[in-house]
């Protein structure tokens, strides 16, 4: 289907207050399941994790023997270069470990940030118009900024957690084989790390969630204004709403410099709290060594060890933040593909240049009751059919439902082929119905690229002859004339007017050889002498046997179809 609109979910609520917040795992299952780079990131750092836990008991335990012998026995380090060899080569083993580990980092939360994006866009595509109504700001923000998040978490904080599950328990264990009581010191300060974390956790409870949404709000009125402008300025209204914005945008501030205050703050406690327990251990070993209760070797392992036991928990904490704003976002992009999308049928569709498209007691749940409420239309092939209503009567609804883009309450929407056979839109595979169809809704959003890469795209292989022609015919002329064809457009054709961008679709509707044609309210932002284009255009598309479907609210539009149909809304 040429379409201009796509489906846009949410996450948040419309106010842009945080969403309840909910119990989550340090590291959140479904992206470990879900999401390939993910979980082979997760693996791939617990293997290396390994790895510097050995390298870290092995520097700990050469270290401890060349300075035993040279403390006690004086033995220069010199004179054993096979312990020497050792040391060298566990620490540029370590070292290569952290460097791989950081490097693979990056690359994984790239594509995984790539995929859940794919996944999340593809999704709420799926999910069809009626379930982003107006959230597309905040599906933007999400699929963004929004999942941008995970990085700091996939390079940051699951690197770390996963050291505290590796280095953490085998230091520790190395540690209880070569002074029991040290390690009884370290296991019993241990958790007073993650209690102070679980402490700092409390204070910060729901910032991150609350800055997530602050973001997205403002990020969603930003969009919405910017989109707006044209029309804001035509009315003379563009000095209000920066207002809103500008509040926004100093509660997100506020709730940013929050988070970094409680950041700084739990790491001058936990930084202090890892040098205390190591300090406990040390005092230790110190009075034993003193009275003779201790030999040199083990002690001076366990000095070399000890901050290595504490190291990694200390990270998983000064990562706190990182790790709340990382699981906010995968939340948030779950949400999304946790909605349900409607099935798709199995059946292809049948060829559109000879069926009839059916509406049989349609009704559609809205916010104030149904809208359409019970309507019936039939959309004949070859013919021009207007749609009309009261504005919020649903006509809009009612097209969604008969392309299959929208589910609706109650009643069916119908294909009838050349046979007089009927099938439920359901049943069939929407993409070989969607082939077939030419949308161009109230704001077309047209694909970047030149004057004449975004004709050409509505029919591959169309001729320049056929491009110009089609260009002239919907009074492109003038934007050509002053800009020229290769003019480079932006996403949703920005470096034109609203006015040429609707000119711009209706040429590419026309160069379109979808056999159905549906305009919504085509002649929404053109003056009154731009609606002959639109009624020339329809009367064109008449005469080349086409279908064409128009939402009209205009008279001479409804007088230019051969049927009129109304729908209207019920409380």
């Amino acid at each position: 289907m040429t379409t201009s609109t796509a489906a846009r979910p949410t996450t948040t609520a419309g106010d842009g207050s945080a969403p309840p917040r909910t119990s989550r795992a340090p590291l959140d299952p479904r992206l470990v399941r879900e999401v390939r780079a993910a979980r082979a990131h997760v693996a791939r750092t617990v293997v290396l994790g390994l790895v510097q836990a050995g390298c870290v008991i092995v520097t700990a335990l050469v270290i401890a023997d060349l300075g035993a012998r040279l403390l006690v026995e004086r033995d220069v380090p010199q004179d054993t270069p096979g312990r020497l060899g050792l040391l060298v080569a566990a620490l540029a083993v370590r070292a290569a470990a952290v460097l791989v580990e950081e490097a693979t980092a990056h690359r994984a939360a790239t594509a995984a940030i790539s995929d859940l994006r794919a996944r999340v866009l593809g999704h709420a595509a799926r999910l069809g118009p009626r379930a982003g109504a107006g959230r597309g700001a905040d599906l933007t923000t999400l699929a963004t900024t929004g999942l941008e998040k995970l990085r700091p978490y996939l390079v940051g904080y699951v690197p770390q957690l996963m050291l505290s599950a590796t280095v953490t328990p085998l230091c520790l264990l190395t540690i209880g084989l070569l002074d029991p009581l040290s390690a009884v010191i370290a296991t019993l300060t241990l958790p007073l790390i993650p209690l102070f974390m679980i402490l700092v956790g409390k204070m910060t409870v729901g910032r991150s969630e609350k800055l997530l949404a602050d973001m997205r709000a403002l990020w969603s009125q930003l969009i919405d204004l910017v989109d707006g402008l044209p029309t804001l300025r035509a009315l003379g209204r563009e000095k209000g709403p920066e207002k809103v914005v500008a509040a926004l945008g100093d509660r997100h501030r506020a709730s940013a410099m929050g988070s970094l205050r409680f950041a700084f703050l739990s790491s001058l406690v936990l930084e202090l709290l890892a040098t205390l327990c190591v300090a406990l251990v040390a005092v230790s070993i110190g009075m034993r060594l003193v009275y003779g209760e201790m030999e040199l070797a083990p002690a001076l392992a366990v000095l070399v060890l000890a901050p290595e036991v504490y190291q990694p928990l200390r990270n998983v904490g000064s990562q706190y933040h990182a790790s709340t704003d990382g699981l906010a976002a995968v939340s948030a992009a779950f949400e999304v593909l946790d909605e349900q999308a409607p099935a798709d049928g199995t059946r292809p569709a049948p060829d559109l240049r000879g069926a009839t498209l059916a509406l049989r007691g349609v009704s559609v749940p809205s916010r104030d009751g149904h809208a359409p409420h019970e309507a019936s239309l039939a959309v004949r092939p070859g013919r021009v059919t207007a749609l009309t209503g009261p504005s919020g009567a649903g006509k809009t609804t009612a097209a969604w439902v008969l392309l299959g883009l929208l589910e609706p309450g109650t009643g069916r929407a119908e294909v009838i082929d050349a046979d007089g056979a009927a099938v439920d839109v359901r049943e069939l595979e929407r993409r070989t119905m969607w082939d077939q169809v030419a949308l161009l809704p109230q704001r077309p959003v047209l694909p970047p690229g030149t004057l004449r890469e975004v004709l050409a795209s509505a029919r591959p292989g169309a001729s320049d002859a056929e491009i110009e022609a089609a260009a002239s015919a919907v009074g492109l002329d003038p934007v050509i004339a002053q800009r020229g064809w290769d003019a480079d457009l932006g996403r949703a054709g920005r470096g034109i007017s609203l006015g040429e961008r609707q000119r711009l679709a209706l040429a590419r509707a026309m160069l379109s050889p979808a056999p159905l044609v549906v305009l919504d309210e085509p002649t929404a932002h053109l003056d009154g002498a731009a609606e002959q284009v639109v009624l020339d255009l329809i009367a064109t598309l008449r005469g080349q046997g086409r279908t064409v479907l128009v939402i009209a609210h205009r008279s001479r539009l409804v007088e230019a179809a051969d049927d009129v149909a109304a729908v209207e809304a019920a409380a």
